[in-house]
């Protein structure tokens, strides 16, 4: 406790700053989340406390980021549209998704996976954020130019057969789920078709235009549309705010260049009592427990979210623990990778049960803290307390922000997330690799297959096939290296300095191998080819294993299937230098002594050297 209370003016200032400049993320990652601004401002609020309480960072600001969002964004869109387009509706089943992904950051932390997070590759995790700058980038032209597809009735009238098709549909589940048999009582069918409004199927209408369009992919589909039915004040309102967001970071970076955009651009709407779309209504007064997540819990209605949220808690992880990096690069010390997880699970999960969405650690906050003094866990605390008593105070004014200047800061958030370092490189990564006549980088070769599969299909997957392709390439390179060095030579070609004194006359009768590192499934094809490189003279094979440090189950097996041709062909093999490890393996299935007996295991060369001259004759 004295040491929270240790650096009291600078975790002020620090966390007062970075608050600030928390503000306007909050609301617009809440806007484009599709939850309202509300959410966005109360995961700030939430995580930026209880992460900063009871995580293993000090210094550390947390709360809605953009590759939090991103997904947040994929998940409510996929579980709303699975509710009719109700938001109300389908509130439970996203926050529940999202407690869910905060318990299970705190289970990652409780069972000590922290430290393997830095284990994800960089093409990877460069692919990902470069594509989630894309997103947010694309997603947010629409609400700049002032389109909403949903309010454009000639584009949503082209999804009222559909919306017809999915409301029958409906009643036919419901018929079913309640045992009514559609082909033989047809007139129920038509009793409740007949119960359906044009106002049922405009609604169903605008869902169905509302999915069409989101997304990359739908953004794109109908921007023309959007540049057809442009709102001039609309844009002039998002171009006004990126102009400022980037032209007062040359006067000054003191003061944060995006919260000065919110309040010019709102003000001068506000004030010129313009006809522009503001942001929805944030609700005034203390946020609400949603005790609808227990209360309306189902668990088929979160079932096929279980994946996504697991990558949501796993993306939150590698967001905080990367912030978490920086920060100690920034104060000269080192976080707590464990309790840093459990403490943004907790912030997480008490968002959740509040209405907000998730977040991580957030790396510009962070930086912002430190530089203003921040020191101690109590900066992010004062960061959070900021948030909240802003809300309480200044709830109905901030309702009143222009929607377009929202989309105008994403626009910025979302140039500045992309991993320009990462494209830089591109030109200067080494080909390592040839796919049909073109030589690429294995590493560009990822980052590409992520940045595109995540932004024109799925984040979750995207990075799922990117960690398993990198993997396979990373064991591709690793098998090869470990053929190389133990490629298999006869005693003539080569001899390590004991052997130099092998008897001469029995070198025909007598193959030696060298096994020079793991024996594993990346090198198991030229092991397996030993027994046709050994000589017809040859009656006894010698396998020097003092290097062969590690053998795993594809190595266990073809060592097996090499050992039972040679004992078929008549051939007795002898180990020398046998380690722990591959010992033990051999022993579980019974290589030793089934195979190889004990009495044919040395621990030096010169052993099984006294035993050769001893069993073997000089035949050739």
């Amino acid at each position: 406790m004295k040491k929270l209370f240790s650096n009291i003016k600078g975790d002020a200032f620090g966390g007062i700053t970075a608050g600030i400049v928390a503000l306007p993320l909050a609301l617009a990652f809440g806007v484009s989340s599709g939850l309202g601004p509300s959410a966005g401002l109360y995961g700030a609020i939430f995580i930026s406390f209880f992460a900063a309480l009871f995580g293993g960072t000090n210094t550390q600001i947390s709360g809605p980021t953009a590759p939090m969002t991103a997904v947040s964004m994929v998940i409510i869109a996929g579980i709303i549209a699975a509710n009719d387009g109700d938001v109300n509706k389908a509130l439970p089943a996203i926050l529940t998704v999202f407690l869910l992904a905060g318990l299970m950051q705190i289970g990652l932390g409780a069972l000590g996976l922290g430290q393997y997070i830095r284990y994800i590759p960089y093409p990877v995790v460069s692919g990902f954020m470069t594509a989630i700058g894309v997103i947010i980038l694309v997603t947010q032209i629409l609400p700049s130019l002032g389109y909403y597809p949903k309010e454009d009735t000639e584009y949503v009238n082209q999804f009222k057969a559909q919306a017809e098709e999915v409301i029958l549909e409906n009643i036919l589940k419901e018929e079913a789920n309640e045992g009514i048999l559609v082909l033989e009582d047809f007139r129920e069918t038509i009793n409740r078709a007949e119960k359906i409004t044009q106002e049922d199927i405009l609604k169903e209408s605008q869902t169905l235009a509302a999915k069409n369009a989101s997304g990359v992919l739908g953004s794109l589909k109908v921007l023309p549309r959007a540049i057809k039915n442009i709102n001039w004040l609309e844009v002039i309102l998002a171009l006004g705010t990126i102009f400022i967001i980037y032209g007062f970071k040359r006067i000054t970076t003191k003061v944060p260049s995006t919260l000065v955009a919110l309040i010019v651009m709102s003000a001068i709407a506000i004030l010129a009592n313009l006809d522009y779309r503001p942001i929805p209504q944030i609700p005034e007064g203390l946020p609400e427990f949603k005790s609808e997540i227990f209360s309306n819990f189902n668990i088929s209605s979160i079932t096929p979210y279980i994946f996504t949220a697991l990558a949501l808690a796993l993306l939150g992880a590698i967001d905080s623990l990367l912030t978490s990096i920086v920060a100690d690069n920034m104060t000269k010390t080192k976080h707590k990778p464990n309790k840093e997880l459990v403490g943004q699970g907790i912030g997480n999960s008490i968002a959740a049960l509040f209405g907000g969405i998730p977040g991580a650690g957030a790396t510009i906050r962070t930086v912002v803290n430190i530089n203003s003094g921040g020191k101690t866990k109590l900066s992010g605390m004062i960061a959070g307390v900021l948030l909240f008593v802003i809300l309480l105070a200044i709830a109905p004014l901030a309702s009143k922000i222009p929607a377009a200047v929202l989309a105008g800061i994403l626009i910025t958030v979302g140039i500045g997330v992309m991993d320009y370092k990462g494209l830089r490189a591109i030109p200067s990564l080494p080909k390592d690799m040839k796919l049909g006549p073109l030589k690429l980088s294995s590493e560009v070769l990822i980052m590409l297959i992520v940045l595109v599969l995540s932004s024109f299909w799925d984040l979750v997957y995207a990075v799922g096939i990117g960690l398993v392709i990198a993997s396979l390439m990373f064991m591709k390179k690793i098998g090869d290296l470990t053929a190389e060095r133990s490629d298999v030579k006869s005693l003539k070609e080569e001899a390590w300095k004991d052997e130099v004194s092998f008897p001469e006359n029995l070198k025909e009768e007598v193959f030696i191998k060298h096994i020079k590192g793991p024996l594993f499934f990346g090198s198991t094809s030229d092991f397996q080819a030993l027994s046709l490189q050994i000589p017809d003279t040859a009656s006894k094979v010698i396998m020097r294993l003092d290097r062969m440090q590690y053998m795993d189950q594809s190595g266990l097996y073809a060592m097996e299937d090499m050992l039972q041709d040679l004992k078929s062909k008549g051939i007795d093999v002898l180990f020398v230098g046998l380690l722990k490890q591959p010992r033990y393996m051999m022993e579980r299935i019974d290589i030793i002594p089934d195979f190889i007996p004990k009495e044919h295991i040395f621990e030096s060369f010169d052993d099984c050297v006294v035993w050769i001259k001893n069993n073997v004759d000089d035949k050739y």
